[in-house]
This record gives structure tokens, sequence and C-alpha cells, in this order.
């Protein structure tokens, strides 16, 4: 898997500082993207299926529907493990475009919101794969505070702080982000391949 993790353009980052000004400070955003030789429709229909990340996440136990039909407003509880740790989320699909885009966030136990993007390419790039006959870019975007989880909700070991959790969860989440996308392309893809992700992070 090659990575390369970039500053962030002069329009995007103008949209991520005006974002940031209407998010409590601490906030910090990812986009993980790649390509993936698949048409955005078949994209679209895979990552609106939320209990389908359980396959992809090594840090995600499990995915339960709470009400919706994955359109907006659908509910869904992630219950995360790391380390010694266990915590429970409950975000929401708050719009779609099919099949560009799904916009979430978190309403409980954490502030967090994010999206899928997906753009059809007008041309397969270079190195293409001889099987290929079309190409989509697919991004990851999140943007979430550490520091706002329910400490009340977290079963903390004993002369274990928040702060030394958060510390240590900021790189396993970038990490997790990654093999998500790579693994969501070999499942779109039919087989795993070294996967080119561009990574862009900002605190």
């Amino acid at each position: 898997m090659g990575v390369r993790t970039r500053d962030t353009g002069p329009a995007l980052a103008a949209h991520n500082a005006f974002c940031l000004s209407r998010q409590p400070t601490g906030v910090d955003e990812l986009v993980v993207s790649t390509v993936v030789y698949a048409p955005p429709e078949e994209a679209y229909d895979l990552l609106v299926d939320f209990p389908r990340y359980e396959a992809y996440a090594d840090h995600l136990r499990d995915v339960v529907r709470r009400r919706g039909d994955g359109g907006p407003g659908t509910r869904y509880a992630l219950r995360f493990a790391w380390w010694k740790l266990t915590y429970t989320v409950e975000s929401e699909v708050t719009e779609v475009d099919p099949p560009e885009r799904i916009e979430w966030r978190v309403v409980r136990n954490l502030n967090a919101s994010g999206r899928w993007r997906i753009e059809e390419l007008d041309e397969l790039p270079d190195g293409a794969p001889d099987w290929a006959n079309t190409a989509s870019r697919v991004s990851f975007e999140v943007s979430y505070d550490p520091t706002s989880a329910n400490e009340g909700g977290i079963d903390l070991p004993r002369f274990v702080s928040l702060g030394w959790v958060v510390d240590r969860l900021k790189p396993a989440i970038a990490s997790e982000a990654q093999r998500i996308v790579e693994r969501i392309v070999a499942d779109l893809e039919g087989e795993p391949r070294p996967v080119d992700l561009t990574v862009e992070r900002r605190t």
C-alpha cells in the first residue's frame, strides 16, 4: 500500500478553515482517498451499507441499525474496541446524493461528522489494470473532537486518563481509516492489490 500525505490546496484549506471556525477547538480532520476501478453506482451501494463496515475495520466490533432504511434519518449503533477499551457511538445518515455523496454525523457520545465522496473519472489513470474499463475516486472525510468522548461511557483502567487514551488513539484512527478504504477497494474489485492512498490531516 502506498500512502502519500500532502498539504491541502488553497481552496480546500479555505473551506476547512471556515468549517473549523464554526466548530469547537480541538477538532481533527482526516481525508483518505484513492482510485477504485468500479463505477460510482457500485461504490455507492457498498458504502451506504454501514453494517458491512464490520468486515473492513479492525476495531469496529458490530453495527446495529436502530431505525431507517439506509437513507437520511437512518441511525446505527457502532461498538468499537481498542486496547482495553470498548465504546459505543450512535450515528445518523443526514444526507445522500446517489451515487456521489453520503453524509453522516455522530449524535451520541462523540462530536464527529463525515462523508463519503465518489467521483467518476473521465479517463483511466496511468497504470490502470488491463481489465479496468471505468474508474472512480472514493474519499472518506471525517471531522472529530476526540476530547468530546463521554468519559462516563468508558471504563478506563486505573491510573489511565482520557488524555492519555486520546494521544494514542489519534494515530490508530488514521490507520483504521486507511485499512477501511483499502479493504473496500478489494471488495469492489474482487481481489486485493497495492492501493495508492492520499491522506490529508488537519488539526
